[in-house]
């Protein structure tokens, strides 16, 4: 059965440096698409290049932590705090949904407003997928899935991947959560394709990359990656994936990884599927 591997790049549109980064490594390499913010500081940028690249499936790349919101503060309370800035990352804002404190009205309008911006530009989404993997707490995945239904999105992430060690006991916390999403994704009509990478965020090298591409299975296979040059706007962001973003990109783009895809017959895709991803490796500025 054909093996097809999407590559996708996280956070287009968080930084300059990033955005050159994952445009250079689709160019230059093997990545297939990208996950776009849409109210990020780099967010116009992107959008201009991206629309140079059709070889280069874009989705919307969901914020609901760590970041400003795209509707004023005052439209989505629940989501912000009296700087009117969402919570720092997913922990929170999981806790604080469990409470009763996050208003699912809320959610709703906001991610519809991040996907409106998108498509206002122009764009047509292959795929979402969520920031920090917010959207992996099923109430959230619930709209994020009828929102790919309204906005004719054929795929959305479910944020899960088998682990080992320490990553263990997290993962078999988060499974029934990504059961309850699959199905909830399936009875839509939607695709989840298998994910991998998540895991390795931050950390993945050429050993751990070669093991990924020969692992894959037959069908659809995700892989999550995070390109980019470190730039003093990425430093500001206070994400902790710095110097790995420019060893990703250079091990995305080497020869001795697409001898690897080639020599495991894996067809490279974007994730609407309608074609092969139609590889570029000249640089389109």
């Amino acid at each position: 059965m054909l093996r097809q591997l999407v590559v996708n790049a996280d956070d287009l549109g968080l930084t300059l440096g990033v955005n050159d980064g994952i445009f250079d490594t689709h160019d230059l390499g093997i990545l297939t698409s990208a996950s776009l913010f849409a109210n990020a500081p780099a967010t116009v940028d992107a959008i201009r290049r991206a629309r140079s690249r059709p070889s280069l499936g874009i989705g919307v790349h969901l914020a609901l932590v760590d970041g400003v919101p795209a509707l004023p503060a005052a439209r989505v309370p629940s989501l912000v705090g009296a700087d009117g800035r969402f919570r720092p990352s997913w922990k929170p804002f999981v806790v604080d949904a469990l409470r009763g404190r996050i208003s699912p009205a809320d959610v709703e309008r906001e991610l519809t407003a991040q996907i409106e911006r998108v498509v206002g530009a122009g764009i047509t989404p292959t795929h979402l997928d969520a920031h920090k993997h917010v959207h992996g707490y099923p109430p959230v995945f619930a709209i994020v899935a009828r929102l790919a239904v309204r906005f004719r999105v054929p795929v959305v992430r479910v944020p899960y991947e088998r682990a080992v060690g320490r990553q263990a006991w997290l993962n078999a916390a988060m499974w029934p959560w990504a059961r309850r999403n699959v199905r909830t994704a399936a009875s839509l009509g939607l695709r989840t394709p298998h994910l991998v990478g998540r895991i390795h965020t931050g950390a993945l090298d050429s050993d751990r990359l070669r093991e990924l591409l020969r692992a894959t299975g037959p069908g659809v296979t995700e892989l999550m990656v995070h390109p980019g040059y470190l730039d003093e706007a990425l430093k500001r962001t206070g994400t902790r994936l710095l110097e790995s973003r420019a060893r990703e990109l250079e091990l995305l783009c080497s020869m001795k990884t697409r001898a690897i895809v080639a020599g495991e017959r894996i067809e490279l895709v974007r994730h609407d599927l309608t074609h092969p991803a139609k590889r570029s490796f000249r640089h389109v500025s």
